[in-house]
């Protein structure tokens, strides 16, 4: 499958939080140790906010993360307080630039780990759920960009744990009126740019893994050396597939069917579970 971070706080070089942890993204790309591939090299993408713009710039390319100098270069000159990084491992669907993560509509971005089971059996029908005013604006053929594609049509930009649990309650029921058992593993990230919301949820209750950062004041009172935890806020954080290193105290896991959100007034957790769309 995939592996994904999404990082909101003090603006940082895209570089620190990419390639500098002992266990980066980049690392992972070669060698994942939660993930269900050990190698996720079949493309990546890069999505941030900058200053003045309300939409953000994305970039997705076909080839490993690994070994990309464009990815490099922009890592390591672009500076934001909001940004999401994929590398891909495919489940099935195209290796193409237009199944690479994070997908945009706007001022949002999404990204997935995880399938919809047996997909091929069950996409004709839920690409008929979407939105007629937003179908033609699906580019690729992947599980993901579909489930973004029903969440904007459940109401996204209102209420963006609903329109995620509509969505994945019209999976699970599209994938039960096919016959499948378990149809829907995620973790999901989402932003419109000024919050950012996590989830962890499959029908199996057995979900791919996911993190989230301890608090920075606690970090700073376990690590006061740590140079990193002076610069940034209290209101930095992390929500990653797998920890970044191994450093006492920083990664928490996410509970199994759980949703968080990262927001200006306080971060929250809730429980998640899907609705009739």
């Amino acid at each position: 499958m995939c592996r994904w971070l999404a990082y909101s706080g003090t603006p940082v070089l895209l570089d620190t939080i990419i390639y500098r942890p002992t266990h980066s993204l980049i690392d992972q790309s070669l060698h994942s140790r939660l993930g269900v591939e050990t190698t996720n090299g079949d493309g990546f993408g890069v999505g941030w906010y900058g200053p003045h713009v309300d939409t953000p710039a994305v970039i997705r390319e076909i080839g490993p993360a690994w070994s990309n100098r464009n990815l490099r270069e922009i890592a390591g000159h672009v500076r934001s307080p909001l940004f999401f990084a994929h590398i891909r491992a495919s489940t099935g669907s195209a290796v193409q630039q237009t199944n690479c993560h994070p997908f945009r509509h706007g001022r949002w971005m999404w990204m997935h780990n995880g399938a919809i089971a047996e997909f091929h059996r069950t996409r004709r029908d839920l690409a008929l759920a979407v939105d007629p005013r937003l179908f033609l604006d699906i580019e690729g053929s992947t599980d993901s960009e579909m489930m973004f594609y029903l969440a904007l049509t459940f109401g996204l930009e209102e209420d963006p744990p609903g329109a995620v649990a509509r969505m994945a309650g019209l999976v699970e029921r599209t994938g039960h009126e096919h016959g499948v058992e378990f149809p829907l593993q995620m973790t999901v990230a989402v932003t419109d740019g000024q919050r950012l919301w996590g989830f962890r949820y499959s029908s199996q209750r057995a979900s791919r893994s996911l993190f989230y950062s301890t608090e920075v004041e606690t970090l700073r009172a376990l690590h006061p050396d740590l140079a990193f935890l002076r610069e940034i806020s209290d209101d930095t954080r992390l929500i990653v597939s797998e920890p970044l290193g191994d450093l006492p105290g920083v990664w928490n896991e996410v509970p199994e069917s759980i949703y968080g959100v990262v927001q200006p007034e306080g971060d929250e957790m809730h429980s998640f579970v899907p609705q009739a769309a």
